[in-house]
């Protein structure tokens, strides 16, 4: 037994010299783009500053701020580049207007599969790729995949949408480079938090919106408002949600503190996409006894709509370097996934 103890106190000794005694302790302020009850798209932020403390003994410990507690939501990047804050967590397709390329590693119209796009994250250059985007635009932040989700939804109206004609002068809410495609449409984009636009919609502010899957739209009480509803959402296949980490502060945190980021975030990009994958197809079935009409985007329209989604493509490609080399990256990888995609999966409809 004394022997045992004797053991044990080295250890302890061991782990008290190579961790807490020897790195900083963190502790960093988030704001975060979301509501933290928002399923898949929030509640990552939450449960990552949670496992972060838990997993490093309080060596790190995160405060969450909700939406505009602390910062707006759009202005996320700014502040933890300028070393206001030590980290964000947010959809960094918010920034395209400073980062051209950023909406790449957000949002793709007509995109990959989230399960594709981590794939191409963590595999094929992605994550590296990312870091070198916002160095090579003046930002001082290094940025954490940690949440993704599958398709939105098309978005909300309050009359029904049978051709691409019915964009034009429609006031509607769209992120990032599908709003540009609704622009190119003739539609009248705006972007707003996603907890004005409930408001927006009732005061006729905009004629529609999207913002998220069925289970946050939801939430959100869109369906109180109108109620139809589009599918297939094919301006965001995909959406990733970031932890920002101010680079200064980052780099002051051991390899160890690092690791467990890397690993939290990780653990909450599966666990997001799980969650989102679990409620979605109940709330979706609830839809029509809450008189919700979710129709589905003739073949024909979405080819029009993927047609003029790559024309927009190539003009950002044309004008930003970045956008064009991660762009040619994800195409690259797409060319052979979509050998896999074709033949491995059980169609849908069996």
């Amino acid at each position: 037994m004394k022997l045992l103890k004797a053991i044990t106190g080295i250890a302890g000794a061991i782990a008290l010299t190579t961790g807490s005694a020897v790195a900083d302790d963190l502790r960093w302020k988030m704001p975060v783009a979301f509501a933290t009850n928002l399923p898949g798209l929030g509640s990552p932020a939450a449960w990552v500053a949670d496992n972060l403390t838990t997993a490093s003994d309080g060596s790190i410990q995160v405060r969450v701020y909700e939406p505009g507690k602390l910062v707006p939501p759009f202005d996320i990047l700014q502040s933890v580049s300028d070393g206001k804050v030590s980290a964000g967590y947010t959809w960094i397709g918010y920034d395209q207007g400073k980062v051209p390329a950023i909406p790449l590693f957000a949002a793709v119209p007509f995109g990959m599969k989230p399960w594709a796009y981590i794939g191409w994250y963590y595999y094929g250059g992605g994550h590296e790729m990312l870091q070198e985007t916002y160095a090579n635009k003046g930002f001082k932040v290094h940025a954490q995949l940690c949440g993704i989700i599958g398709p939105e939804t098309a978005g909300w109206y309050s009359k029904p949408i049978e051709s691409l004609e019915d964009y034009k002068g429609l006031k509607i809410r769209f992120a990032g480079l599908g709003g540009k495609v609704l622009e190119k449409l003739g539609a009248s984009v705006t972007m707003m938090p996603g907890g004005e636009l409930y408001q927006a919609l009732e005061k006729g502010t905009i004629d529609a919106t999207e913002f998220s899957m069925p289970a946050i739209d939801q939430i959100l009480g869109f369906n109180q408002v109108v109620k139809y509803n589009l599918f297939p959402g094919w301006h965001q296949q995909f959406t990733a949600q970031y932890m920002l980490i101010n680079k200064d502060e980052w780099n002051k945190a051991t390899d160890a503190q690092k690791a467990l980021v890397e690993a939290s975030c990780t653990a909450a990009t599966t666990r997001g996409l799980a969650e989102g994958e679990y409620k979605n197809g109940k709330v979706l079935a609830e839809f029509q006894d809450k008189g919700v009409q979710a129709d589905q985007i003739p073949r024909e329209v979405l080819l029009q709509l993927r047609d003029v989604t790559n024309e927009v493509l190539e003009e950002e490609a044309s004008k930003d370097a970045d956008f064009k080399r991660v762009y040619e990256s994800q195409q690259e990888f797409m060319e052979t996934y979509k050998v896999w995609d074709t033949r491995a999966y059980v169609p849908a409809d069996l």
